[in-house]
């Protein structure tokens, strides 16, 4: 059972955490706290992001605190911290469903469409390749609709694999950090295919994790047979799935019943997926629960929502839940990261979008009159 609401005022936020939150909607583009969550801002059309922008996917690099990058309706866009605004990097990969960073570069970055195509960028985003993936379906008879590429993981243990979900369309692998690709989702329920997560339960094996609409799926045989594993819960749909940063066996797993449904739980694993545990977000859920948002910059440190717009906040690593009062409306993709308080980076991004904004037209106003 769900946890009382428990609402904190903004005086009790400690605002000196240099923290931003990122939360990408279907529909009103990005916006941004840098309270914890506290309160939200959404840049202005200047900022350079389309404000009706639907926003599928975001990630940034722990060792780039200039640059965060957002897959969109309308192509890749990257945000520029010390100039607080957008850069539109590319329209030709058209709908981009899905964006991510290699671990040890933050210049190469992967990306993934609908219909499901992937790209790869080695010059953080300003020219794609696209990467030759045999056999994927671009269009389902099931939805009667394009496929997409719902994530692009890469293999925590095995550092030249990289994985690809694709809804709804399976599971690729490649063992040579992108090059080729085959298929490998054989035993799954359902090819319409939402997470991936690599992990070592506990005997200490390494396990891949998939999640489905019809459910939790594992493979202890580097993807090539997959297993559906129930939940203890009433529904079986799953949809994001997180490792803690600080800890591989640990998973945090988003479950409701459908999308965008009307319930749902957040659960947890410590034992690398063998069991899991109702987390109990705070309050009535409007819908499943969609997104989880970590870092390694503070591993106790977890934002959550619905796909409906709820947001939730935990200080102690998932242990106790605080329900935000900002409610959006559908939301496809939440982050958090450090960022800098000191030299360009100390600023608030609606104050100084406001004032760069108020001292332009107040310029032009005096070039007018003269």
């Amino acid at each position: 059972m769900a946890n009382p609401v428990a609402m904190s005022p903004t005086s009790a936020m400690d605002t000196t955490n240099a923290v931003t939150v990122y939360v990408g909607t279907a529909g009103h583009s990005v916006w941004l706290s840098e309270d914890l969550g506290e309160t939200f801002v959404h840049p202005n059309s200047h900022s350079g992001m389309y404000l009706e922008a639907r926003v599928w996917s975001m990630t940034s690099h722990p060792t780039d605190p200039e640059h965060l990058f957002a897959g969109t309706d309308m192509g890749v866009f990257r945000w520029n911290e010390s100039s607080a605004d957008w850069t539109y990097l590319d329209a030709s990969l058209g709908d981009v469903w899905c964006v991510s960073q290699h671990p040890r570069d933050p210049r190469i970055v992967f990306a993934g469409t609908r219909p499901a195509a992937l790209f790869r960028s080695d010059d953080a985003g300003v020219s794609w390749t696209r990467l030759d993936v045999p056999d994927v379906a671009q269009f389902s008879d099931i939805n009667r609709g394009p496929t997409r590429v719902t994530q692009i993981l890469f293999d925590p243990i095995e550092r030249d694999t990289v994985w690809a979900a694709i809804e709804i369309g399976g599971i690729y692998r490649s063992s040579d950090g992108g090059r080729t690709w085959s298929r490998t989702d054989s035993g799954l329920l359902s090819c319409d295919v939402h997470g991936l997560a690599v992990t070592r339960n506990g005997a200490g094996e390494r396990v891949l994790l998939a999640t489905t609409n019809l459910g939790l799926h594992r493979s202890r045989d580097n993807g090539a047979n997959w297993t559906f594993q129930k939940l203890a819960s009433p529904w079986q749909y799953t949809r994001n799935i997180v490792n803690h940063p600080a800890s591989l066996e640990t998973l945090f797993l988003t479950n409701g019943n459908g999308p965008p449904g009307t319930t749902g739980r957040l659960l947890r694993s410590t034992d690398g997926g063998d069991t899991w545990h109702d987390l109990g977000l705070p309050g009535a859920l409007n819908s499943t629960p969609w997104c989880v948002a970590v870092h390694p910059g503070d591993p106790k440190l977890v934002f959550a929502c619905t796909n409906l717009g709820q947001l939730f906040r935990s200080r102690d690593g998932g242990e106790r839940w605080t329900r935000l009062k900002h409610e959006f409306g559908e939301v496809r993709a939440l982050h958090w990261r450090p960022v800098p308080q000191h030299g360009d980076y100390s600023h608030f991004v609606t104050k100084r979008t406001v004032e760069s904004i108020l001292f332009a037209q107040s310029a032009a106003g005096a070039e007018a009159v003269r």
